[in-house]
């Protein structure tokens, strides 16, 4: 006879590679039915994963069907899968907001100007679109709304939704919603306190009905526009988009750092016209090591690599798009909002006048000393943003330096505010298990040496 238990533990061999614990554990197992027939067992499975675009749903029933159907006794498995619900979570939406059945809420941003943030955001939307789901696009920007041109939609009548809604616009399948289909080609001139007033309105006085994901454009800069969308709703996570050029690189950690500020998870950074092809040869004329630059110094991943190729990319979007590049910066997003979305055991931090340590609930632990840490701090005092060069001396760092508090960033990352009064840095886990590392591999070789010579 076949039993849910059984079945349980054959499901056990299937792997979340993102989050790296099988989906009984995860808890992705939302019903499980056994009909036992003449025949023999008949499986119904529903298999809930994080997120609706997730690139893997295909594969978890690929092998769910598999490793079900060959127990003895099964005769059918009917795999289903479905997606929470990210929506239900959120804590504002009453029921007078548009939000109310929106799922999640994906802010697109940068810190800099002219890095291409509203493409990268009409982009991704569309990708999404085009995989059938329901997506929504808000552009935040008041000041200087790009989403009318991206879309060619300069002379866009807004249409009156459900009580004092707006309807945003179809186009193709997309919605889309922007200030500057209100402005036409009318400068905003407008105060603070107006400014809160119409995104609060754009927030949720649009009807946007059901969504799977609304991706928000938001202006550059971490002014008052986001600050109130961050205080106003409770954002799923967010996108940095850069180039690489040191100047554009320069202001990415202010985004990282707002985001933390207001418990917004990263999910990453893009980098926009990062290459241009010319006869089959990549040029990368911004540079080519900015995405192992914000690696080493925030933690945070690379989910793209955009290229200069106004052929295929960074005209118009009210049409379909056709780009690698984008539909892989797509999977890696979605994929690390899923891990945003579930709980981690958080990192233990402990620390004293001689080093900080960092253990985790599998065992794993890391220890350094406090000097070493200190002086390879990556923030912009400490390195040149332009050459990359270490610009303070271990010999300018106090040797009895040690922490006097440590803060825990997302997932990934501590800072540290230092007994040299330096607080600006900020170290993630990555890059202190490499220092901690490197400090035995070399005290292991000192010591052989020391021996030899002895």
């Amino acid at each position: 006879m076949v039993t849910k238990e059984r079945i349980l533990e054959t499901l056990s061999a299937i792997v979340d590679p993102d989050l790296g614990k099988d989906i009984v554990t995860l808890g992705f197992i939302a019903n499980l039915e056994v009909e036992e027939g003449s025949d023999g067992a008949h499986v119904l499975l529903e298999i809930r994963i994080t997120t609706p675009a997730c690139p893997v749903r295909d594969e978890f029933k690929l092998q769910a069907e598999q490793l079900v159907g060959a127990l003895e006794g099964v005769v059918t498995v009917t795999v289903t899968i479905s997606s929470q619900s990210m929506g239900e979570q959120r804590h504002t939406t009453s029921a007078e907001s548009g939000l109310k059945n929106v799922g999640a809420l994906i802010a697109i941003a940068s810190c800099k100007g002219g890095v291409g943030k509203s493409t990268v955001a009409a982009a991704m939307a569309r990708e999404l679109t085009q995989r059938g789901h329901r997506v929504g696009l808000l552009d935040t920007d008041i000041f200087g709304p790009s989403i009318p041109t991206l879309f060619n939609r300069h002379d866009q009548d807004l249409e009156s939704g459900p009580g004092n809604t707006l309807l945003p616009a179809d186009i193709n399948g997309l919605k889309v919603m922007s200030f500057g289909f209100w402005l036409g080609d009318s400068p905003a001139v407008m105060r603070g306190p107006m400014v809160t007033n119409y995104v609060q309105q754009f927030l949720h006085g649009v009807s946007w009905g059901e969504l799977d994901y609304l991706l928000l454009d938001l202006p550059p800069g971490t002014g008052d526009i986001q600050l109130t969308i961050t205080q106003t709703v409770q954002l799923d996570g967010a996108v940095v988009v850069t180039t690489p050029q040191p100047l554009a690189l320069a202001d990415v950690g202010k985004g990282i750092l707002m985001f933390e500020k207001v418990d917004v998870p990263v999910l990453g950074v893009v980098e926009n016209m990062a290459y241009f092809e010319a006869d089959g040869v990549r040029h990368a004329v911004f540079g080519s090591d900015g995405a192992a630059s914000l690696q080493q110094r925030f933690g945070v991943e690379l989910l793209g690599q955009l290229p200069l190729d106004p052929a295929r990319y960074g005209t118009t979007f009210d049409g379909d798009i056709d780009l690698l590049e984008v539909r892989d910066t797509v999977d890696a997003t979605v994929r690390a909002l899923g891990s945003a979305s579930v709980t981690r055991d958080p990192a233990i931090v402990d620390y004293d006048e001689r080093q900080l340590r960092l253990s985790w609930p599998d065992g794993r632990e890391v220890a350094i000393d406090n000097l070493l840490l200190r002086s390879n701090c990556g923030c912009a005092h400490c390195v040149n943003e332009f050459t990359g060069e270490r610009t303070i001396d271990r010999s300018q760092i106090p040797a009895d330096i040690k922490a006097e508090e440590v803060r825990t960033v997302g997932n990934y990352a501590v800072s540290i505010k230092w007994s040299d009064g330096h607080s600006t840095g900020l170290y993630p886990y990555r890059t202190i298990e490499q220092l901690a590392a490197t400090a035995t591999s070399d005290a292991a070789v000192a010591s052989n040496a020391a021996e030899v010579s002895g």
